[in-house]
């Protein structure tokens, strides 16, 4: 398994390319700078099948029409976070948009759900619903590399005043990810990599 890393956008998402020995390929969060993002997945003659949005929130989906454009590839997202992509409201481009511009991106393909399990080529992906930031949040976990979106940071967790947002249901969420496994890499949707183990020592939000 490959993974590479692009930080987009004026808020710096981590944009998750990640690919098998067969080229196989997957998206997390292309939240921006699509063009770059397309350029790296044709540098390396990449197969992108599928486009995984952890959330609906616009600094994290903002580059899915680009890429649906270019590829034909399958954009997913959990269900209750499917009129994310098209509420300027609830995505928020309707407050921090480029340059005022609300965003509405098409359908998605697929709506995932707790416990479904995504194929890509050797890579396995499980589905982990985590509401809180917001109500169809997903953590992604492959092997032990867990993709958190914006429920968990190294140092941090997410908000829960956007729209549809709830702490309550995010603690649950924290909850549920503290159970896992000291060793695996948390991979968040800002700032640095880390450890669940070092998460549990240096994040003082859990």
């Amino acid at each position: 398994m490959f993974i590479e890393k692009l930080s987009v956008g004026e808020l710096a998402v981590n944009c998750y390319i990640i690919w098998d020995e067969n080229n196989e390929t997957l998206v997390i969060d292309p939240g921006a700078e699509g063009k770059r993002i397309v350029e790296f997945i044709k540098s390396k003659d990449l197969n992108l099948k599928y486009i995984i949005n952890t959330h609906g929130h616009n600094d994290h989906i903002a580059a899915n029409p680009t890429l649906l454009k270019v590829f034909d590839a399958q954009l997913l997202i959990h269900k209750d976070d499917a009129e994310f992509l098209q509420n300027p409201e609830l995505n928020l481009s309707f407050f921090i948009g480029e340059m005022g511009k609300q965003l509405e991106c098409p359908e998605a393909d697929k709506l995932l759900k707790e416990g479904d399990i995504l194929e890509c080529g050797k890579l396995s992906l499980k589905v982990i619903h985590t509401p809180g930031h917001t109500p169809g949040g997903v953590c992604l976990r492959m092997g032990d590399n867990l993709f958190t979106g914006d429920t968990l940071f190294a140092t941090g967790i997410g908000r829960t005043d956007f729209p549809k947002g709830s702490y309550s249901q995010l603690r649950e969420s924290l909850d549920k990810i503290l159970l896992m496994e000291d060793h695996l890499t948390i991979y968040p949707g800002h700032g640095s990599e880390s450890t669940l183990k070092r998460v549990k020592a240096e994040n003082s939000y859990i």
